[in-house]
């Protein structure tokens, strides 16, 4: 892969590790307790801090932050840590920090990442692979993002929610609740709107599967009965399906956050 390049106006900190091929632009600034695993290029004016490891091939492009102390005014210095996946796109001006004592220490990203401009991973987050992030996503301490899940632009998440695997939170939307794997919401404050199908069909699922998801949404928000004795049966409904009992172990694990519903308990 070849040996390390940085432009003579780069600071690298004494104890940084920098593995082969890596790319360090003009005016980035690398921290002491920084490690840049092989491959990884930072275009310009990016500044790497603190405990903070960035996987292999991540790209990361001018006036992006990373790994600078959390916004959390509890935070006391503590030797928290930011750790990055490979393959990643970190665009334009996008921030991302450390864990705290009081969320578990570390905040993680995975791989194949994409982050446009402006976005906001807080601390104690932890992001799933295949994740993306539309530009000016805000997301707050405390969250977690499931794989292929894609948030849009300008949109909100409150700390503590959680956003299933697959799903679609949209442009603007402003999220106070988890929403469940493969669902769609939109609006501010955001509710459930049906299942990304666009996702889906783009991820290669199979018609019966998504049908059969259809119908377990349906039955999941209909309007008898509690959500506890719907989510019991479409669970004994559904045990032969994988896809459908990723849901019902997503609402059946919980958080503190409340389940993001329809508007209507009949919508599907």
């Amino acid at each position: 892969m070849g040996e390390m390049t940085a432009h003579p106006t780069a600071v690298i900190e004494a104890g940084a590790k920098i593995g082969d091929g890596v790319k360090i632009g003009p005016y980035c600034v690398v921290g002491a307790d920084v490690t840049l695993c092989d491959g990884v290029e930072l275009m310009s004016h990016v500044v790497v801090a603190g405990r903070t490891t960035i996987g292999e091939r991540t790209k990361i492009f001018p006036f992006a932050s990373i790994g600078h102390q959390p916004q959390d005014l509890k935070f006391h210095g503590e030797a928290s840590t930011l750790s990055i996946g490979a393959d990643c796109l970190i665009r334009e001006g996008v921030t991302m920090n450390p864990g705290t004592e009081g969320g578990g220490m570390t905040t993680t990203v995975g791989d194949r990442c994409a982050f446009l401009a402006n976005s906001h991973v807080g601390h104690d987050c932890h992001v799933g692979n295949n994740v993306v992030f539309s530009n000016n996503v805000m997301l707050a301490g405390h969250c977690a993002v499931g794989d292929f899940a894609i948030i849009g632009g300008g949109a909100a998440v409150i700390q503590f929610a959680r956003v299933g695997a697959h799903s679609f939170l949209g442009g603007m939307s402003g999220l106070e609740n988890d929403l469940i794997p493969y669902g769609m919401a939109l609006g501010n404050r955001a509710h459930l709107s049906g299942l990304n199908i666009v996702g889906l069909q783009r991820r290669g699922f199979s018609r019966d599967n998504i049908h059969d998801l259809r119908r377990a949404y349906r039955a999941l928000f209909a309007a008898e009965g509690t959500l506890a004795e719907r989510t019991a049966d479409v669970a004994q409904e559904f045990a032969d399906h994988p896809i459908v009992q990723e849901i019902i172990a997503f609402i059946r694990v919980g958080g503190k956050r409340s389940l993001c519903t329809p508007k209507e308990a009949t919508e599907a």
